[in-house]
């Protein structure tokens, strides 16, 4: 940032410039925007951000986010507990709950393998999810990371790592989902059908 600017607003702009999809630019703009707001509202703000952490968590059993030890999806009866949903990250599983096609349980892996990035099967929730199965109750497993190599050699992996008994079914969303697309930009009609198509591995 400049070095003109007051050292506090720099160091906000610098701050905010670290957040997905904020350049420089844009960072500055709302660095001033905070500024011009009233006192208070910068304060309740910095108390929100300093809460986070403390107020907010992941599920232990499907790693959604959760205020407790689970989850709101996991805890409901109303859920489907045959049916499991294993997604890459919190935002996918958003963006199908908004679909309001399934009403099943979800697994949350937190990211996808990618060995360029040095993102290996230990740092995925792989463990957890072969665990999950192996209990049994599932009827039938959904794949559904992203459309992508990465999102295809992870659900190539699972599929691998998921011990097959005649009474689970494999199943992957349908490829209606552009090639390179992340789910939670998929607009909920294609993400809908995708899910409605998926095909049994």
């Amino acid at each position: 940032m400049s070095g003109q600017l007051p050292e506090a607003l720099d160091t906000v702009a610098a701050l905010l410039g670290r957040l997905p999809g904020v350049g420089k630019r844009s960072a500055l703009r709302l660095a001033f925007h905070l500024l011009e707001r009233p006192r208070e509202e910068a304060v309740q703000l910095a108390d929100a951000l300093s809460a986070l952490h403390g107020a907010v968590g992941y599920c232990t059993r499907c790693g959604h986010l959760s205020t407790g030890e689970l989850c709101e999806i996991c805890l409901d009866p109303r859920r489907d507990r045959h049916t499991l949903c294993v997604v890459e990250t919190v935002p996918d599983l958003l963006a199908i709950e908004a679909t309001g096609e399934f009403g099943g349980l979800y697994h949350v892996l937190h990211g996808v393998l990618s060995p360029l990035r040095g993102v290996g099967p230990g740092q995925l929730r792989l463990a957890s999810l072969v665990d999950r199965v192996g209990s049994g109750g599932f009827s039938e497993v959904i794949l559904a990371t992203s459309i992508s190599v990465e999102g295809e050699a992870t659900a190539a992996y699972v599929q691998r790592l998921i011990h097959r008994t005649p009474q689970l079914m494999l199943s992957r969303i349908a490829s209606g989902v552009p090639q390179g697309s992340d789910l939670e930009f998929i607009d909920q009609g294609t993400l809908g059908r995708a899910l409605r198509a998926r095909q049994t591995l």
